[in-house]
């Protein structure tokens, strides 16, 4: 049985420790926690890669109604490995 992995929630998140098919549900779980904590903006660690964990993140956030923008990294801090997220507050 699986049991629930319990994550610091400080606006960044590897994903290699989580199995692919787990991304769909993960991260937009995590951009609602760090919303809930009043973080706006997210660093997702997904690897370089083929960039198919890459490409599967960016289409979740294409449609996440609370993403205002999201970008690739600095190419000093991990360029294509990691993607930028900044957050939309929340409505009062």
């Amino acid at each position: 049985m699986d049991e629930p992995v319990r994550l610091p929630v400080d606006g960044v998140l590897d994903l290699h420790i989580f199995r692919p098919r787990d991304i769909p549900d993960l991260v937009p779980e995590y951009l609602a926690e760090c919303l809930a904590r009043g973080i706006g903006e997210v660093r997702l660690i997904h690897g370089k890669g083929q960039g198919n964990l890459r490409r599967t993140v960016h289409a979740i956030l294409a449609k996440h109604p609370a993403v205002m923008a999201y970008t690739l990294d600095h190419p000093q801090y991990g360029g294509w490995g990691a993607t930028l997220v900044r957050l939309r507050k929340p409505a009062p």
